[in-house]
């Protein structure tokens, strides 16, 4: 049987993975209603966070895919994949056109050699116009010094959720048949170089409590048995022997046990505890490397710490240094963008991005993981002498009302536009700027557009230091007092700012309750009550009505802290509170500072 190897690559909501569920359904390989996002905290939001691996059969032919994200965070999970297979499907809304992680996953899988396949996908929306975006692709390809042959690239149409396909725009909308046929005709077979000596290298990582680390390999030559001795070799010159305990292959979303896997095929591979992505596993000592898989350098980090609030260690079941640091080391056997400090006296903890290090807190809180975070800061490098911060491209779709609000904003923080198309009520603006300044800005937009904007962005490298950046135009409402937070006093305290707590709610002195819009730190009581007396007077039995508070969630969180707060986050629970609990203690910190 041969075999062909693609990945699915497009920008976040571009439908890579709807597409994907309705190519397994339509050959038989899973049932109605199965997705390849399987994990709960993607199914919540509708994103895919880890590269994923099916296969189909049709015509026979094993078609090995992978489901990559489409979110920035997490292109380390793309780069990775791009290596291993053989060509990419790029998956194009036929509305929004190209977004910046298109760019991102487009440039790299060129880069490698790969003959895009593009697939203008949603061409059942009102505003969608396969024409215009066709020529923005043709545009990107040759923005990204495409090859000849690249940039004479198969073009299909697609309507995922439906499951069809057309070659051309007038066909019949049958099935997705047209797609696959196009897989088969423009994709290579994978080589069959059985007879050599082995040689596989792992794209992904994967961890199962009985087997321990599990290898996801492209086998490119040789065989790989069960029981066989293997050597893997590292990009820093050492090898290690090991010994393949159990073969897995793809069939569906579920995994087959084989006793080998051939040249060509993608397998999971059990029993190498030391193996790690980009390593090159083989039989033959003597056998030259593979060339190394790199992954793109975290661009944030942020420390974790054992949560010592007066609510400490209430909710959760893992609370100590010691359990926070072997979860931390658990995540990095497959988090490869993630690295962590365990030398500093708090874990310093880097990532891609603000959401990859949320759904890292977000899985810890749901397995009954309770700490504190500080609030994120870009990582700063001395490149040749010149002092570097990482600089992101956006791409915003916003309505033209919201146009010189959110220019205005963007530049107060760093960022200026280097594109701009308007289209009807719509303008779509290219813009560039810090890291630094776009951290905490996306709730922000959400409100400046009233929930009609469109925000993506990615990160196109380390430049020198922007400067000063003015940020956060609120101050802090803390708590004085610790008790129950009574709607009489938080009646009082909304028109002050924003609220993120309701009455009835507990509070701690030093606990975070809210936001002054004048952008004053602010000492307030929540738990003061109206005073009773046996007195009867004009208003005093007035009653108390709140406006519906903005509760903290753990990217909120992220967002909206200040350089002096933690972020409490607990199984049922997500606070904000200043590092020193106490007014006292915080004048002296500001002081000695």
């Amino acid at each position: 049987m041969e075999i062909r190897n693609i990945a699915i690559i497009a920008h976040v909501d571009h439908g890579k993975t709807t597409l994907t569920d309705a190519l397994m359904r339509q050959t038989g390989m899973t049932e109605e209603g199965v997705s390849m996002d399987s994990n709960a905290i993607e199914q919540e939001r509708g994103i895919t966070i880890y590269a994923k691996n099916t296969s189909v059969n049709y015509k026979d032919t094993k078609i090995n895919i992978v489901d990559t994200p489409g979110h920035a965070d997490f292109g380390s999970e793309v780069e990775r994949v791009l290596r291993s297979i053989d060509s990419v499907l790029l998956v194009v809304d036929a509305q929004e056109g190209p977004m910046p992680q298109t760019r991102f996953v487009l440039k790299k899988s060129l880069e490698i050699g790969h003959k895009p396949i593009v697939v203008l996908n949603k061409i059942d929306k009102p505003a969608a116009n396969p024409e215009r975006v066709h020529e923005e692709i043709l545009e990107l390809f040759m923005d990204l010094g495409a090859t000849d042959e690249q940039l004479n690239f198969v073009t299909v149409y697609a309507i995922g959720k439906d499951g069809v396909a057309m070659k051309n725009l007038e066909d019949e909308r049958k099935n997705l048949e047209p797609l696959l046929d196009i897989v088969l005709e423009n994709v290579p077979p994978s080589p069959k170089n059985s007879d050599l000596p082995l040689k596989a290298q792992p794209f992904n990582l994967g961890y199962d409590n009985f087997l321990g680390r599990l290898a996801i390999v492209r086998v490119y030559e040789g065989v790989i048995k069960v029981g066989g001795k293997v050597f893997i070799k590292k990009p820093s010159g050492q090898t290690e022997v090991s010994k393949v305990t159990k073969l897995f292959t793809f069939e569906g979303t579920s995994r087959k046990e084989v006793e080998q896997v051939e040249a060509g095929d993608i397998a999971m591979v059990a029993g190498l505890p030391d193996v790690y992505i980009g390593d090159t596993i083989v039989d033959d000592e003597t056998t030259d490397t593979l060339p190394v898989i790199a992954v793109d350098e975290p661009t944030i980090s942020l420390d974790f710490l054992v949560n010592d609030s007066p609510f400490g260690g209430r909710e959760g079941k893992f609370v100590t240094s010691r359990q926070i640091r072997e979860r931390l080391v658990k995540e990095l056997e497959i988090n490869v963008g993630l690295k962590v400090d365990f030398e500093s006296d708090n874990m310093k903890v880097s990532g891609r991005g603000e959401l990859h290090i949320a759904v890292l807190l977000e899985n810890m809180r749901r397995e009954g993981y309770e700490m504190s975070v500080s609030q994120p800061q870009v990582i700063i490098k001395d490149i040749n002498g010149v002092k570097s911060e990482p600089f992101e491209e956006v791409t915003i779709e916003i309505p033209s009302t919201a146009q010189g609000q959110v220019i205005e904003k963007l530049a107060k923080r760093g960022v200026h536009m280097t594109n701009m198309k308007p289209d009807g009520n719509i303008v779509r603006m290219t813009l560039e700027g810090p890291t630094r300044g776009l951290l905490g800005y996306r709730g922000q937009f959400i409100v400046d557009t009233k929930g009609e904007g469109i925000f993506a962005s990615r990160v196109i490298g380390f430049k020198p230091y922007a400067g000063e950046i003015e940020k956060r135009a609120v101050g802090s409402m803390t708590s004085m007092a610790s008790g129950k937070a009574l709607a009489f006093a938080l009646a009082n305290l909304q028109t002050r700012g924003t609220l993120y707590i309701d009455a009835g709610i507990e509070v701690y002195e030093g606990m975070v309750i809210g936001n002054t819009s004048k952008g004053e730190e602010m000492l307030v009581n929540p738990t003061k009550g109206k005073q009773l007396t046996n007195m009867r007077a004009s208003g005093t039995d007035d009653k108390s009505y709140l406006t519906p508070p903005i509760p903290i969630d753990i990217e909120r969180g992220l967002e909206v802290m200040s350089d002096d707060e933690y972020l409490e986050v607990t199984p049922k629970s997500v606070r904000l509170r200043k590092k020193y609990l106490n007014e006292a203690a915080r004048s002296k910190a500001r002081r000695s500072a």
